[in-house]
């Protein structure tokens, strides 16, 4: 099993939960954050004063697959979060090792 964690712009977020939904990943969990990475922030105008943001609003998405279909997600993840501009995100896979479903008891891949 392998933790995708995913950081994607807030209004793709609908798109990407339909297009995971469709290749079968059944959990989700999302999270708003704020961050920065090479786009540093930026600078807004409001009420004719400019003041720099240097956080920027982002979505975090976590979700745990099987193994089969990590290559999978992530391609559809990339696809579907990509608008072609700076700050469309980024994807991390790591290895989970263990999980379980509190209600059950169910361990693996079975938890999941």
């Amino acid at each position: 099993m392998k933790l995708i964690i995913a950081v994607i712009k807030p209004f793709k977020l609908e798109e990407v939960r339909e297009a995971l939904t469709t290749i079968g990943v059944q959990g989700l969990m999302v999270s708003e954050v704020k961050g920065y990475g090479r786009q540093a922030g930026h600078t807004e105008i409001y009420r004719g004063a400019e003041y720099v943001v240097n956080f920027v609003p982002k979505v975090k998405l976590e979700m745990v697959v099987d193994d089969a279909i990590v290559d999978q997600t992530v391609e559809t993840l990339s696809n579907t979060a990509k608008t072609g501009k700076i700050g469309d995100g980024k994807i991390f896979v790591l290895d989970v090792e263990q999980a379980i479903r509190v209600r059950t008891g169910e361990t693996g891949a079975d938890a999941v």
